[in-house]
């Protein structure tokens, strides 16, 4: 299971618990890409430190892929000018 859906069951079953809303916080810097304390990774145990860890590589892969994505479609567009 991807650390993304890991961290949206967690949020799910309990969202007013500690770490839930520290997942909550990175999820929503992440979209929103605002600042996020590094601090409050330190609030979390190892296991959870872990899947925040797994959750950022995620994020860069998933956005570099998203990067590929649309330079294809650009140049897809650009070849079907000529």
């Amino acid at each position: 299971m991807r650390a993304i859906k890991k961290v949206r069951l967690l949020i799910e079953q309990n969202p007013q618990e500690k770490t839930a809303q520290i997942f909550s916080r990175l999820i929503f810097s992440l979209v929103e890409e605002v600042d996020f304390s590094l601090k409050d990774l330190y609030l979390l145990d190892n296991a959870e430190f872990q899947l925040a860890m797994e959750i950022l590589q995620e994020w860069r892969l998933d956005r570099y892929y998203m990067g590929k994505a649309k330079t294809f479609e650009s140049a897809q567009q650009a070849l079907s000018l000529v």
